[in-house]
């Protein structure tokens, strides 16, 4: 099958809003094109006109707006395959050991726990993640940590956009084994990248992931804010979740006031998610590009108070199987009951109803004249045949008007 990105370019990703922000484009450009942030609050590449021959279909084969891989882990026995939630060698509920550590983490601390371990052991020289930009504590920014108590100091969900792959280059370039985590696109585009850059494979030794939601625009975090009647100048602290499970959201001000908002009062009306247009459209937002991914643990797929902080974990590879092992072995990870596919449907609802619409929508970006993410290995049309023909038409009709807009045709 010919390479999908051989005949496409970032440019046209930005211009369909199929950008996700990775930072991919900066970090195999040296740096000459950044990620900048749009008056629509969204990171794109810039100037995108910069990015042309070789580097541009380098990066067009890696783009999680143009593919979406599924890594294969060829260790025996093999993985079992769930349609919805891929292959993965076993399911588990799991948290931090350490209290500190699953209190403030986003949920129950499973990445963070992990991260501190391959450090603590010597596994990797530093971990590659998000968090909070301490010159502009509402935006984020990647970081290399390389102390358990750096990977602790940037726990919890960063919500506004990321670019975890503009380190990338720089990581790279350091030449020592390191982690990554991030989302489950980013680690996408790592995979992908490998087969151009062979220190991918050699140095990120372990890639972890959040099961993800989606990923807002800044205008959602601009938005609590002024609800607040807050600038970003006038930010020193935003948290978005943590400190508890789920957490509040939690803003602190110049002045020395504090505002909060509950986890529900903050995501409980998804119309004001203000989501990039990829994350509508993601074929793989369960990481299965990871070795290991985490998520929200929720029976029906929202919290109803604070617990301690429990995760969903897949474990997908063999290396991520004994990593789970061996933290839970030093009692750096607690490793609870097992988990089924079906409990998992409950817990993350949103993630299957979005799964089954894909290949309606796909079908919808086509009629617009837009090449839909290449996503072969991802059970698509298996799990789109679980739609009946008046919700296929609905989710088609949808995704068209979509990119209507986008193009500025009414």
């Amino acid at each position: 099958m010919a390479n999908p990105g051989s005949s496409r370019s970032i440019a046209e990703v930005v211009a369909n809003d199929l950008c996700i922000g990775c930072g991919l484009c900066e970090a195999v450009t040296g740096g000459r094109v950044t990620m900048t942030m749009t008056d629509a609050g969204s990171l794109r590449p810039s100037p995108v006109v910069a990015i042309a021959g070789q580097e541009d279909r380098v990066l067009a084969a890696a783009c999680p707006g143009v593919v979406a891989p599924v890594r294969v882990d060829g260790d025996e026995p093999a993985p079992l395959i769930d349609p919805v939630w891929g292959a993965h060698r076993s399911m588990v509920m799991a948290w931090a050991g350490d209290q500190e550590v699953r209190f403030k983490a986003a949920t129950g601390g499973v990445l963070t726990a992990l991260g501190r371990h391959l450090l603590a052991v010597g596994e990797v020289a530093f971990v590659l993640h998000v968090g909070a930009d301490p010159d502009a504590p509402s935006r984020s920014r990647w970081v290399m940590s390389e102390s358990i108590d750096d990977v602790l100091a940037n726990t919890g969900s960063r919500y506004g956009p990321t670019a975890p792959l503009a380190g990338l280059g720089a990581a790279l370039d350091r030449s020592e084994p390191f982690a990554l985590i991030a989302k489950p696109c980013d680690l996408g585009a790592v995979h992908a990248l490998a087969t151009t850059d062979p220190r991918v494979d050699e140095l990120c030794r372990y890639r972890l992931a959040m099961v993800c939601g989606g990923q807002s625009r800044l205008t959602k975090t601009l938005g609590v804010l002024d609800g607040f009647g807050l600038t970003e100048d006038d930010v020193t602290l935003m948290r978005y979740r943590g400190h508890g499970n789920p957490g509040p959201t939690r803003v602190e001000s110049r002045s020395g006031g504090a505002h909060e908002l509950t986890y529900l009062d903050m995501w409980a009306d998804e119309s004001s998610w203000d989501l990039e247009t990829r994350c509508k459209l993601c074929p793989d937002a369960l990481g299965e590009c990871a070795d290991v991914a985490a998520a929200d643990a929720w029976p029906g797929g929202a919290p109803t108070g604070e617990d301690e902080g429990f995760n969903a974990t897949i474990v997908r590879t063999r290396v991520g199987e004994q990593l789970v092992a061996a933290a839970a072995a030093a009692g750096r990870l607690v490793v609870g009951e097992p988990v089924t596919a079906h409990q998992l449907d409950d817990f993350q609802p949103h993630q299957v109803r979005k799964k089954v619409a894909l290949a309606a929508r796909y079908r919808g970006m086509i009629d617009a004249g837009v090449p839909p993410i290449h996503a072969p290995d991802l059970r698509l049309d298996e799990l789109g045949a679980r739609l009946d023909a008046d919700a296929q038409a609905a989710q088609r009709a949808g995704t068209l008007r979509r990119f209507q807009v986008i193009a500025g045709r009414p």
